[in-house]
């Protein structure tokens, strides 16, 4: 760390490891919400899927057509393919290293299943789904929908090595293809073993760091793969050090401190918009999908 300017970099305040919670066959691990983290405002919400190779003529994911309202999940698809389609007409199949990045706002019906190419001769899978909220005064935002192939989004070279691929937000003046509601900065990282990365972060924003795989240090501190690395919010800077080939995901945002009311697909700031949720969607206001 001798090249890196410890006077701004942010310490590790906790390591919250991902605990498994299969579903059915396919292998899952959550670190958030978890004990002791209800929430890292404004991140609320992190599956790991995998990694887990699935046999020909597979069942494929269960994730068929369910409502959200009032948040936004991003889905990193580290192996595999995923297909998308929802009750506001969007469609595609996304494959190893895109991102789906879909705003449920008002609200919106979709499914996440697994296209039949990769039913039928299966293969392996890995994939990430972050929940992010949106303050009240953006819950009620019209749907909408990105998919992302890995050629779509930047991946840019760090000074130690590494490569971070740019989802959203800006990099040292280049921007994400995606365009956050709330500013949301979003990559992923790949680091070879040896590499020092120190990566600017404004004070006083939340960090979201999640170690996918490998060794790494975070500061001084030697930190778990498929743990959420806590960080204060002090400092201008995360300095990152791999002790092996590692991935992680990288983001940070702006604390939005208002009530969270959560019920299932729906995240609010009170109980009665939960209701109400509830309420339009058994009503058909999210729409519908048949797949």
């Amino acid at each position: 760390m001798s090249s890196a300017n410890t006077q701004s970099v942010r310490r590790v305040v906790a390591q919250h490891p991902a605990h498994r919670d299969d579903i059915g066959d396919l292998v899952t691990r959550r670190p958030l919400p978890g004990p002791g983290l209800d929430q890292l405002d404004p991140f609320l919400f992190l599956n790991h899927h995998g990694p887990q190779v699935y046999p020909a003529n597979n069942q494929g994911l269960p994730f068929g057509p369910h409502p959200h309202r009032g948040f936004e999940t991003v889905t990193f698809i580290l192996e595999g393919s995923l297909a998308h389609a929802d009750s506001a007409k969007h469609q595609s199949v996304i494959h190893a290293g895109g991102v789906q990045w879909m705003t449920a706002g008002s609200g919106i019906v979709h499914a996440e299943i697994s296209p039949p190419e990769f039913l039928r001769e299966g293969g392996p899978l890995e994939i990430l789904q972050l929940w992010v909220n949106l303050p009240s005064r953006l819950k009620m935002s019209e749907p909408r929908y990105v998919g992302l192939q890995r050629e779509g989004i930047p991946a840019i070279a760090l000074p130690g090595g590494s490569k971070l691929n740019l989802i959203a937000g800006q990099w040292q003046g280049q921007m994400g293809p995606i365009e956050s509601l709330t500013g949301v900065f979003m990559s992923t990282l790949a680091l070879p073993a040896g590499a020092l990365e120190q990566l600017p972060v404004a004070s006083g924003r939340q960090v979201f760091l999640y170690v996918v795989s490998g060794d790494v240090k975070v500061g001084s501190e030697a930190v778990k793969p498929q743990h959420l690395i806590e960080v204060d919010r002090d400092g201008e800077s995360l300095v990152i050090e791999a002790d092996s080939n590692a991935r992680l995901l990288f983001g940070h945002g702006e604390v939005i401190d208002e009530p969270v009311y959560s019920h299932g697909p729906f995240v609010m700031t009170t109980r009665d918009e939960i209701v109400q949720a509830v309420e339009d969607y058994q009503n058909g206001k999210f729409g519908g999908l048949t797949i």
